[in-house]
């Protein structure tokens, strides 16, 4: 059956396609025969209750700079879709979590992938912490005595805001680094919210793997190597992507996460894993579905929409 799909997300021109998730998710619904309304969250709005966007009908292809083809913009009941798409990158700020209790009012009479109140409720680096026995130790804090304690007990370290993504702002401290008074009052410049400080893993050298799980269930996985000049791993800053296989360790992270995740309406999440370690829980815009086929992996697209036709159907 045809589905009316919404997609919010960043203009879809500022795509680079060749391992942009969001593409391949709208792709696979285009060969499936569903409808694609392209939408940016700006245009969101929330009127009387109702749920509303100017959108876009949109059209994909596989040849980047002439990747899109849109509509003439007009306004759309949200509620009149079967299917929205909660797909706009990070940063998870006000913005971010004000579109999700707007989507709240659509769903889950129309499906919102992921659902929004889970979305609004986990954090990639919060939600995280209800499993600390399968995460390095970690500190949220925005008190440097604390942070300057973190790092007397555990020697390196590693700094990120909390609520950033794609590696920025991601700092690897060493016992003996003199930087960190100076970065504390950098990010307390920058960020109004604590930041989260993190043993070092030393086994990140060997990759940060991503592992994708669609309700629930495993669907695939790669390693992503970081650069020998970089700390972080994070492809669009110079890490390698390399075929991998689970671990026992990794499969029992899973297994553990994944009832939580159905039960919260979590559809497609990515978590990330170093060692014997899980780092984040990411639910907002997981990415990695094009690299895992590249690399001889599951078409995670086609099992998502496996699973949503499924839901949408029941």
């Amino acid at each position: 059956m045809p589905l009316d799909v919404a997609v919010q997300m960043d203009h879809v021109s500022s795509i680079t396609i060749k391992g942009d998730s969001t593409f391949a998710l709208c792709l696979e619904a285009q060969r499936r025969g569903h409808r694609l309304f392209h939408y940016t969250p700006d245009r969101l709005s929330l009127r009387d209750g109702r749920a509303t966007a100017r959108a876009e009908v949109m059209e994909l292809r596989e040849e980047q700079g002439k990747h899109f083809t849109l509509g003439e913009q007009a306004k759309i009941d949200l509620a009149a879709m079967d299917v929205v798409l909660l797909r706009q990158d990070p940063p998870f700020d006000m913005a971010y979590i004000t579109s999700t209790h707007i989507l709240d009012r659509i769903h889950p009479k129309t499906l919102v992938v992921n659902d929004p109140t889970s979305v609004r409720n986990a954090p990639e680096k919060i939600f995280v912490t209800e499993f600390a026995d399968l995460m390095p130790e970690t500190l949220i804090t925005k008190d440097p005595v604390e942070v300057a304690a973190f790092r007397a007990e555990f020697g390196e370290i590693v700094l990120k805001p909390l609520y950033g993504n794609g590696g920025a702002g991601v700092f690897h401290l060493t016992e003996g680094d003199r930087n960190l008074t100076s970065f504390l009052e950098t990010f307390g410049i920058l960020f109004r919210e604590p930041f989260i400080v993190q043993r070092y893993l030393k086994d990140v050298r060997k990759g940060d793997k991503r592992i994708i799980l669609v309700d629930g269930e495993v669907a695939g996985a790669i390693n992503r190597v970081p650069a020998e000049t970089d700390a972080r791993s994070n492809m669009h800053v110079g890490g390698r992507a390399e075929a991998t296989e689970l671990t026992p360790r990794e499969r029992e992270i899973c297994e553990r996460i994944g009832p939580e995740l159905r039960k919260r309406g979590l559809l497609f999440v990515g978590i990330d894993v170093i060692g014997d370690y899980m780092t984040e829980i990411n639910v907002t815009s997981p990415t990695g579905i094009r690299e895992v086929k590249r690399f001889g992996g599951a078409d995670i697209a086609q099992l998502l929409w496996d699973k949503i036709e499924e839901k949408v159907e029941a």
